[in-house]
Parts: C-alpha cells; sequence; structure tokens
C-alpha cells in the first residue's frame, strides 16, 4: 500500500476502510482490534494502523480500554438515549432554520428525495432506503447551514450508525418512519418553523423507540 492516496495521510485512508468495516459488522461491536494482525492484513506497519484507530476513537466508533487496548463500541441503552436526545435538539433546530431557509428548488430536492423513499419503502429495498433516508437528513441540515451543529451531528451519526440499519427490518418501523418523514416535508413545504422542528423531533423520539 502507498504511504499516501490522493494526497492524503496513510492513517486516514487506513481508518475509512476499517470504519467501513466496522459499519458492515465485518468488524462487529465489541470486537478487539489487533492492531499488528490488521497491520499485516492490510500491508501497513503499526504506526498507521495505531494513528487509525485514534481517528475512530476519537469519533466514538472505538473505545480504547486501560491496558486491554482498542475495542469496537458497544452502544448500550443509555447511550441510545443521550445520542437521540442531543440529536433532537440539534436535528429538530436544523429542520426549524431550513423551513424558513430553504429556496424552492431545494424544497423541491426534498420532495424528490421523499418520492424516492417512497419507492425504497414500497420495493422493501432496505439498504436504498437507509441511503436516501440520509440524504435527505443530510440535506436539512445542509439548508440550515450551521456547519458546527452539522459537525456534531455527523458524530452522532457515525455513532448511531452501529444499530441504525437494524432499526428499519421491521415493517411497521419502515412504514411509520415514511409517514414521519412525510409530516417532515408537509411542514417544510409549508415553511411552518414550529411544525418542522415538531415533526422531526417526534421522528428521533420514534427512531429512539425502535433502536431500544
Amino acid at each position: 500500500m502507498n504511504t499516501k492516496l490522493n494526497n492524503r495521510p496513510l492513517y486516514e485512508d487506513v481508518a475509512d476502510r476499517l470504519r467501513e468495516q466496522i459499519f458492515i459488522k465485518q468488524l462487529p461491536s465489541g470486537s478487539w482490534l489487533d492492531e499488528q494482525s490488521l497491520a499485516d492484513q492490510f500491508g501497513i506497519s503499526r504506526t498507521p494502523m495505531r494513528e487509525a484507530i485514534k481517528v475512530l476513537a476519537s469519533e466514538g466508533l472505538v473505545t480504547i480500554k486501560m491496558r486491554r487496548g482498542a475495542y469496537v463500541t458497544e452502544v448500550i441503552r443509555r447511550d441510545l438515549e443521550q445520542i437521540f436526545t442531543v440529536l433532537s435538539l440539534l436535528e429538530g433546530q436544523a429542520a426549524k432554520e431550513a423551513a424558513t431557509k430553504a429556496t424552492e428548488d431545494e424544497l423541491n430536492l426534498l420532495d424528490h428525495l421523499h418520492h424516492r423513499l417512497e419507492k425504497a419503502a414500497a420495493d422493501r429495498d432496505l439498504e436504498q432506503f437507509f441511503e436516501i433516508n440520509v440524504k435527505f437528513h443530510d440535506l436539512i441540515q445542509e439548508i440550515a447551514g450551521n456547519r458546527w451543529m452539522n459537525n456534531v451531528i455527523g458524530g452522532l451519526r457515525k455513532v448511531l450508525k452501529l444499530h441504525r440499519r437494524d432499526s428499519l427490518t421491521s415493517t411497521d418501523r419502515l412504514q411509520n418512519s415514511l409517514v414521519e418523514h412525510r409530516e417532515i416535508l408537509r411542514a417544510l413545504l409549508k415553511r411552518d418553523e414550529l411544525a418542522a422542528e415538531s415533526a422531526m423531533r417526534k421522528h428521533l423520539a420514534r427512531g429512539l423507540e425502535a433502536v431500544r
């Protein structure tokens, strides 16, 4: 492996690969990260592997335990409740701001994404539903335009991604999520900032119930 890829430090590329392995559960929650074994697998020295693990630890995806090494984070119920509490506040605020800041083109794009979400749900295509759901939320945050808030949301959602896919496997949850997105979109199209904030917070509260 080259020491750099697209002018990025090697450890950042390694962190990307490890992160993907965690998200697809090739490295499941609670598993020990054997630095030497992983370095051998990637064909690199332990130094960039160690730095990559530190990056994932800063994101909350890896937990470093004193004298025991690094483990893929296990998200417990208390973590979920705390994460969703913060997300509810921040994403609710993002929806509130987006209701007044969105251009007509941006509202049309949100409407288009929702139509794609409806089709993915009808097809029971969970992978597609999950990807479009992320784009829908990301666009709302982008419209709100607060990069500091968005950085925090992005970090929390990385940790939440350890559980998020599992929460959509229930048919009821998939349909309920779709209804909740309709309510968010309806409020945004009406430019009703309070309704948008309320709909987003309700969506996240119900999401917490689903992942518990």
